[in-house]
């Protein structure tokens, strides 16, 4: 093999000044990449999280301590499952629905911190009613509670349903029902519900009061945005479909243009929400697809 040509001086040097350039290029390239990344933990910039964007919670929730709210919605939830139980409506351990509600929500759970850091220390639970109403919710501090009627009259499939309990979850995480007690007390200046949620009162019947306010609380348009997106979120990281979102909202929809149910007279539906979750799908679909996805798969309760 010919030895390769001989490059004389004169070429040698633009050569070796464009390799400096280059290489003098690559070093500031990587200086400037350094001094962002310090600039940013300087500064406390976080790198953007991927999902959903809600914004902060509201600052009504600061007027209302978490844990008097939390303990309130145990009893009221206590009471409500012994209600049940005398009706011998309480679903027992072993209910096949029960078990698929309790297996969704095993899922959906260690996503929720995120949300709410209080979350850790909440003591989940799942109950199901056996009654023909369309409805379910989750009370502060992690009460989730479905009736039959929900999943029977929808034939709702497990994404759906992943889809319904997120949305229910996020109320609590995002302490909606907090933030509309909130609201009440500065708009109704209620200095001795106050005193008594800060403990400088008899609490004791408060709490009761409270514990009904909780099943009775409406909550508004952006509340109910709000819990569409983070549920959705919590579907996808857990390996549901968030995609499912569209077809629970036309069956919930299709459903009620008969006799609008118990679930819609606070959870407002329509074309406007259903366009907002499919805006919102790019955001969470490549979570869904990294998501393990359930190992179980359950269907609904056969039709009344």
């Amino acid at each position: 093999m010919p030895p390769p040509p001989a490059v004389d001086a004169e070429t040698r040097a633009p050569l070796h000044a464009a390799a400096c350039r280059c290489g003098l290029h690559r070093r500031r390239q990587l200086s400037l990449a350094l001094l962002a990344l310090v600039a940013g933990c300087a500064t406390g910039t976080a790198p953007a999280r991927e999902g959903v964007d809600v914004g902060k919670k509201s600052s009504f929730t600061k007027l209302v301590p978490a844990q008097k709210v939390e303990q309130a919605a145990a009893q009221q939830f206590v009471q409500m499952q012994r209600q049940a139980a005398a009706k011998n409506a309480l679903a027992p351990p072993g209910d096949p629905q029960l078990v698929r509600l309790q297996y969704i929500a095993k899922r959906l759970i260690p996503f929720t911190p995120p949300w709410n850091a209080r979350a850790k220390q909440w003591r989940w639970e799942v109950s199901l009613i056996r009654s023909p109403q369309v409805n379910a919710f989750c009370m502060p501090g992690g009460k989730i509670a479905f009736f039959t009627g929900i999943l029977q009259q929808l034939q709702l499939d497990d994404d759906e349903v992943a889809m319904i309990m997120g949305h229910e979850m996020a109320h609590a995480l995002r302490e909606h029902a907090r933030e509309r007690i909130g609201k009440s007390m500065a708009t109704r200046g209620a200095v001795e519900i106050g005193a008594a949620l800060l403990g400088l009162n008899d609490a004791g019947r408060l709490l009761a009061g409270l514990g009904e306010q909780l099943l009775t609380l409406t909550f508004s348009r952006e509340d109910e945005s709000e819990a569409d997106l983070v549920g959705m979120e919590l579907a996808a990281r857990a390996g549901y479909n968030p995609a499912a979102g569209v077809t629970l909202w036309r069956k919930m929809g299709a459903y009620s243009r008969g006799a609008p149910p118990e679930f819609l007279s606070t959870h407002p539906s329509g074309a406007t929400r259903i366009q907002d979750i499919e805006a919102n799908l790019p955001q969470v679909l490549p979570l869904y697809r990294r998501a393990p996805k359930p190992t179980r798969r359950f269907g609904p309760p056969p039709r009344a």
